[in-house]
C-alpha cells in the first residue's frame, strides 16, 4: 500500500515518525514522508520518498521566532496556546495542499500536531492514524487540562478543582482554538467541526500512544481507538564514545548524564546548575550540550562534555538521567531502565515531568530552572532509593511489552485492512478502574 507519514518539522517528532516509516518500507509498503527540509533525509534514509513543506511555511525548529514570531518563551498555558495555534493550527490549510499534492494514498499516519492529515482524510475520506509523540493530550472527566501540569485530584474539592478548570479552559483556550480551525477548515473548503479544536489532532479511527500506561495518568474515558505501542524510537547504535569516555567509566563512581535534549537549549537553564551543584558529590557527569561547547570553566573536574552521546553506549552505565523532560530521551533513558530527575519547564516538559514523578521512576523539581542544591538532592535522592531503579526496569519491561514499531504497524495494517475504528482488546488499561492517581494533588 501506499501510505503519507507526516512529522512536524522538530527532531523529537521527526526520530519516532521516521521509525515507523522504516518498518513500513521494511514491510514493501510504499512511504511518502512529508516534513520539513531539516529532517527530509532521516526519513529518505530508511527508503521514503519525500513530500516537501511548501504551502505551509517550513522552518527551522531551532529557531521558531523566525517563521512564528508570536511564540514566546514556551512557558505556561498562554505560550502553549500561542505555539498550538500558530505552528500547528494556522498551518494546517497548508500541510493539506502540500499532502493532497502528493498524489492519492491508502492510509494517513500523522504526527498528532501534523493536523494537515485530518484535513485531507476528512475531504477524500482517506484511513487516517494520528500518533501521539508525547502524552496524551486528550480531554478527560478525570484529569485536569493538559498543559496546566497539575496531578488529577484524589479529594472532592481536588476534583471540583480539576472540573473548574476543564471549564475554565474551554470557555477561553479551546473557544479560540475553535475559532482558528473553524477559519483554517474554510480554506480546505470544510465546513466547521463537530467537535473541539483539541479533539480534532487525534484520530477517531486509531490512535497510536508513543509510550505506555505507567506513564499516564489513568482515566476511565480513554477513548477505544487509543493503543500504547511502547518506545518507537529505541537510540540508535554505532556512534563513537567520545575520547574521554573511558575516563569516566573507569572510576567506578556512579555516572550521572545531564541533558538538555535537542530544544530549549540555553545552558543556564538545567546544564550548568546542575554540573556545579554535582560538582562536589561522589559522582562522574557526562554533559551533552546539544549545541556549542560550554566554557571550560564551567565543566568541574568530575564531568566531561559532547554536543551529543551515543546513548547505546552511555545509558548502560548510567545510574541517574538528569533532563528537562523532552519525551523521547526520557523514554529512552527508561527503556534502559534508567531512573531520571526531570526539570521539566516549558510546552509539555511540566506534564511529563509529573507522569515520570507519578510512575515512582523518577524526581520532578517542578521548575525547568533548578538551583545547584536542587539537582544535587535529587540525584542523591535517586541514587540512594533502590525504588526508583525497581520503578524505572518495570517501565523498561513495560515498554518492551507494548512493541514498539512492529506492533504499530500492525495496527495500521489491520485499519486499512478492516476499515473503520481498531479498538483495543482491553477496556481499561490500567486494570485498576481508571481514575485511581499514583500522584499526589
Amino acid at each position: 500500500m501506499r501510505v503519507l507519514v507526516a512529522a512536524m518539522p522538530f527532531a523529537g517528532h521527526a526520530a519516532p515518525m521516521a521509525a515507523l516509516a522504516r518498518e513500513l518500507t521494511g514491510r514493501g509498503h510504499e512511504v511518502v514522508a512529508y516534513t520539513g527540509r531539516r529532517y527530509a533525509d532521516r526519513f529518505t534514509a530508511v527508503g521514503a520518498s519525500w513530500q516537501p513543506w511548501e504551502r505551509a511555511p517550513d522552518f527551522d525548529d531551532a529557531d521558531l521566532r523566525a517563521t512564528f514570531p508570536q511564540v514566546g518563551d514556551g512557558r505556561g498555558m498562554r505560550a502553549v496556546a500561542t505555539n498550538l495555534e500558530h505552528v500547528f493550527l494556522r498551518t494546517g490549510a497548508g500541510q493539506a495542499r502540500d499532502i493532497e499534492a502528493a498524489g492519492p494514498v491508502d492510509l494517513l499516519v500523522s504526527d498528532q500536531l501534523a493536523i494537515g492529515c485530518s484535513l485531507v482524510a476528512e475531504r477524500r475520506g482517506t484511513p487516517w492514524a494520528s500518533v501521539s509523540l508525547v502524552p496524551l493530550s486528550m480531554p478527560s472527566e478525570d484529569l485536569p487540562p493538559f498543559g496546566t501540569g497539575l496531578l488529577p485530584a484524589r479529594t472532592p474539592l481536588g476534583r471540583a478543582r480539576d472540573a473548574a478548570l476543564r471549564a475554565l479552559v474551554a470557555r477561553t483556550l479551546v473557544r479560540r482554538m475553535d475559532a482558528v480551525l473553524t477559519s483554517v477548515r474554510a480554506e480546505v473548503d470544510l465546513p466547521a467541526a463537530r467537535s473541539s479544536a483539541l479533539e480534532a489532532f487525534a484520530s477517531p479511527q486509531l490512535v497510536l500512544a508513543h509510550g505506555v500506561p505507567e506513564l499516564e495518568h489513568p482515566r476511565r474515558d480513554l477513548p477505544p481507538q487509543v493503543h500504547f505501542v511502547g518506545q518507537l524510537a529505541p537510540p540508535p547504535a554505532g556512534r563513537q564514545p567520545p575520547p574521554w569516555w573511558p575516563e569516566l567509566v573507569g572510576t567506578g563512581r556512579p555516572l550521572v548524564h545531564v541533558t538538555q535534549g535537542t530544544y530549549d537549549v540555553d545552558p543556564s537553564d538545567l546544564l550548568l546548575p546542575a554540573l556545579r551543584g554535582l560538582a562536589d558529590a561522589d559522582v562522574v557527569v557526562a554533559a551533552a550540550t546539544g549545541s556549542g561547547p560550554l566554557p571550560a570553566d564551567a565543566v568541574p573536574a568530575n564531568a566531561r562534555q559532547a554536543e551529543f552521546l551515543p546513548y547505546d553506549v552511555l545509558l548502560p552505565r548510567t545510574s541517574v538521567v538528569v533532563t528537562n523532560g523532552g519525551w523521547g530521551g526520557v523514554l529512552a533513558a527508561l527503556g534502559a531502565g534508567v531512573p531520571l530527575v526531570v526539570a521539566g519547564g516549558t510546552l509539555d516538559k511540566p506534564e511529563i515531568a509529573r507522569r515520570v514523578a507519578g510512575s515512582g521512576a523518577g524526581v520532578d523539581l517542578r521548575t525547568g530552572r533548578p538551583s545547584p542544591r536542587q539537582v544535587a538532592e535529587a540525584v542523591a535522592e535517586v541514587l540512594a532509593g533502590l525504588t526508583y531503579r525497581e520503578r524505572a526496569a518495570a517501565v523498561a519491561a513495560s515498554l518492551a511489552r507494548h512493541g514498539g514499531t512492529a506492533a504499530a504497524v500492525d495496527l495500521l495494517e489491520r485499519l486499512v485492512r478492516e476499515g473503520g475504528p481498531v479498538p483495543r482488546a482491553e477496556a481499561d488499561p490500567w486494570g485498576a478502574g481508571g481514575a485511581v492517581s499514583r500522584g499526589r494533588s
